[in-house]
């Protein structure tokens, strides 16, 4: 009896015991396993030459607007009104006012028309004339 035993358990550590059977899941969500994600190596490069960027200060201001709304908020609040880039946003408009008339702008705000195009309000700050630059540009 002990022989048989002990030959038993020798037979069942030489060969290994299998636990097979249905897994007990202790969690209602089943998380997929995380497996192992290399990295990329690509053959050849997907675009030959980098995207250029198409929106330079001279893309983004299109033109200033030189209605008599417009001639009202320069001459009182200080603001020149542009009409920009549909994509462009209010850094890149603050920027390209910056580089293309010498200034610097307090605020920048902007609206979409109904015509589909994009106006901005350049507020200038204190220490440049709306009506100076307006003339410089040929607004007035």
């Amino acid at each position: 009896m002990a022989k048989e035993k002990a030959a038993k358990a020798a037979k069942a550590l030489k060969k290994g015991i299998s636990k097979k059977g249905t897994r007990i899941h202790t969690k209602t969500h089943f998380y997929r396993p995380k497996t192992l994600s290399l990295e990329r190596k690509p053959e050849y490069a997907r675009k030959s030459v980098p995207k250029k960027n198409t929106l330079d200060k001279h893309a983004v201001i299109k033109y200033p607007l030189t209605t008599e709304s417009s001639m009202k908020l320069i001459e009182d609040s200080n603001t020149l009104v542009f009409i920009v880039d549909i994509k462009a946003n209010k850094r890149q408009i603050k920027a390209a006012v910056k580089d293309l008339y010498n200034i610097e702008c307090e605020k920048v705000n902007t609206l979409i028309t109904p015509r589909g195009l994009k106006k901005s309000y350049v507020k200038l700050s204190k220490d440049f004339d709306a009506l100076d630059v307006a003339n410089r540009v040929g607004v007035i």
